[in-house]
């Protein structure tokens, strides 16, 4: 992690990580693309998800999560900062010439080798089947069905790690604690995501916030009853309900929320833990 000077008090507080590993700041121009944020709203412009809006405007890495391109060795180029992701970015340059954005691991270096395949070495940032991957090894940017591309396991400093292999599926514990059986034949990649210490990092005053796209929340003791279930009352009142509930009138707290008719229950051998 790296301190600033304490000019201010937000400098003061505030904490940032540490981009001396990476090795490019310009971003490979073939491979960004300008796009409209939807800042929480619908297609119809109302807002669907609150306290969303107003960050700066950014680039969009197209980052390769389908690795479609198998057998072909590349090395790695370069790691960049991505600002669409807590994870950082690597730059493949394969042997045919073709660049491409993926998901960087830790210990991941530049002049490193890395291959898609199904005979891949086990080594940090190789893909191969899970049924070849072997036990106790951590993984990330894993397929929970075969041919849609990576889905699980893709934030700063997360791995998921394979218990077992149990006939055509493999038993995997993701970083929530769930212990969960993903088909055998699906793709992962060797090692963890990059950047452990995205957890650490301290924002430090209220427009940092603001430049990540996060408005202000205001709490639903302080609205008018219309506004929020918990609103009203003389000056500072208890909740004065049950349990505490959204500003939609579901009860929020402890209560789960999957669906209990879901198809992918079958495949959850043991819920998360947090």
């Amino acid at each position: 992690m790296k301190k600033y000077k304490p000019t201010s008090a937000g400098r003061r507080a505030g904490e940032i990580i540490d981009f001396s590993q990476l090795t490019k700041k310009e971003p490979e121009r073939s491979l960004v693309l300008g796009f409209h944020r939807a800042q929480g709203r619908n297609n119809y412009g109302r807002i669907t998800t609150r306290h969303k809006g107003g960050r700066v405007k950014a680039l969009y890495r197209m980052v390769d999560f389908m690795y479609d391109k198998k057998n072909v060795s590349a090395v790695v180029e370069a790691l960049e900062y991505d600002p669409n992701r807590s994870g950082f970015i690597a730059l493949l340059r394969y042997v045919d010439g073709e660049r491409r954005y993926v998901l960087a691991p830790q210990e991941m270096k530049t002049g490193s080798t890395v291959i898609v395949s199904e005979k891949a070495p086990i080594e940090i940032g190789c893909r191969t089947m899970l049924k070849n991957i072997p036990v106790g090894t951590f993984v990330y940017n894993i397929e929970l069905k075969p041919g849609l591309g990576a889905q699980l396991v893709r934030s700063a400093g997360i791995g998921a790690q394979i218990l077992a292999h149990e006939g055509d599926h493999t038993n995997i514990k993701l970083p929530s604690g769930e212990v969960r059986r993903v088909p055998s034949i699906s793709w992962a990649c060797i090692g963890m995501v990059s950047n452990p210490e995205h957890s650490f990092m301290t924002i430090g005053k209220a427009g940092r916030n603001r430049h990540l796209g996060i408005r202000p929340t205001v709490r639903g003791s302080v609205m008018n009853p219309r506004d929020h279930p918990h609103g009203g009352g003389e000056g500072r009142t208890q909740l004065g309900l049950r349990r505490p509930k959204t500003p939609w009138g579901k009860t929020a707290k402890g209560v789960k929320t999957r669906n209990k008719k879901k198809k992918s229950w079958k495949f959850i051998l043991s819920r998360r833990t947090k």
